[in-house]
């Protein structure tokens, strides 16, 4: 169910991403929302420029769809660097890296979408690269092995994970700079699918921009991955422009809410609700219920979810609360448990 799930931050792909780069922002400039951060990146930038260094290495981290390829990108046209893009995954062996350190020039970017994923002979052959800007490689083995020492380019390596938790200390605290990327808010993301839609020479009606952004999760890849759907649907059942009736209806037909839950989000809701009387219930049980892999609920769906306060985190599992059922127009009978403050949406 989550492989195809329009409101999934994850990549959707080569085909999708070859899209999102005809819309991405050029410039520090151009970029909308995280505010913080790009204060942060435009002063570390000017400063390295006028000191002529490379800057120091970077870590983004928050969750997927925020802007971390994104905004390695601009940084390397801001420094007028070279960038080579790889990821953790990738990485599996010493050599796999190597070509890569040896061939960035100085002051160019090294961007490791990922990262926590790197293997540990990895993690830590690099470590060396980013403190001292060399490497002593191993060539042959058994009696023929001999190792040589490489000096490198000094060089930016930018790190991206969506999961900072599993990033080692040592690699972690090799980073110059680490910048969580939040949510965006409902007008941040208006603002950006109004440059998407001049860009695309989308015409919208008032309005439909903010509907579309209000449903996209706090996350720019998600407001743009809709934006596209409703354009299709636009352009098949309508004229080609957005009206508020063209976005409803294809909102509707993609079973997005008016909160951006869908039906996975949902399914997740109602199992708590449903079989385990609210909760507390363990994510392997969840996952067991709804056929789904645990990375998937946990990485995809949960976070939303605690991000609006419909279902809570405790020790013993996971609980729902009122306001998810509310919403969902459900009542859970807690005679037996101990009940919150406000129990009344809770009542048989």
């Amino acid at each position: 169910m989550a492989i195809d799930r329009v409101l999934s931050a994850d990549s959707g792909g080569e085909r999708e991403e070859q899209f999102n780069m005809t819309l991405r922002p050029q410039s520090l400039g151009e970029c909308i929302g995280q505010a913080n951060v790009k204060e942060k990146l435009s002063i570390a930038i000017q400063a390295a420029k006028r000191r002529g260094e490379p800057l120091e290495h970077i870590l983004f981290y928050g969750p997927p769809g925020l802007g971390k390829t994104t905004l390695a990108h601009v940084i390397a046209r801001e420094m007028n660097a070279g960038i080579r893009v790889t990821s953790g995954p990738a990485l599996t062996k010493q050599g796999d890296i190597m070509g890569l350190l040896t061939n960035v020039g100085t002051g160019d970017i090294l961007f490791i979408d990922e990262i926590h994923r790197l293997s540990a002979p990895v993690e830590e052959f690099i470590y060396p690269a980013m403190e001292d800007f060399k490497v002593d490689f191993t060539v042959d083995s058994g009696l023929h092995a001999k190792t040589i020492n490489f000096p490198l380019k000094r060089f930016t390596l930018i790190g991206a994970t969506t999961r900072a938790g599993l990033l080692s200390a040592p690699l972690r605290g090799r980073f110059g700079m680490l910048h969580h990327l939040e949510f965006y808010t409902a007008a941040e993301l208006t603002d950006i699918l109004t440059r998407s839609a001049k860009l695309l020479e989308l015409k919208t009606d008032e309005g439909t921009l903010e509907l579309i952004a209000s449903r996209s999760r706090g996350t720019p890849r998600v407001a743009n991955r809709l934006l596209r759907r409703v354009r299709d649907y636009a352009q098949v059942k309508g004229k080609g422009k957005l009206t508020g009736e063209i976005v409803e209806n294809a909102l509707l037909m993609e079973r997005i809410d008016e909160l951006g839950l869908d039906e996975l989000d949902r399914s997740f809701l109602r199992a708590l609700i449903k079989i385990y009387d609210g909760g507390p219930a363990g994510i392997d049980a969840l996952a067991a219920t709804l056929g789904e892999e645990r990375d998937t609920l946990e990485d995809v769906v949960e976070p939303y979810l605690l991000q609006i306060g419909f279902v809570r985190r405790t020790k013993r599992g996971r609980e729902i609360t009122p306001a998810a059922c509310k919403h969902l127009g459900l009542k859970i009978n807690l005679t037996s448990k101990n009940l919150p403050d406000d129990t009344s949406l809770f009542e048989e």
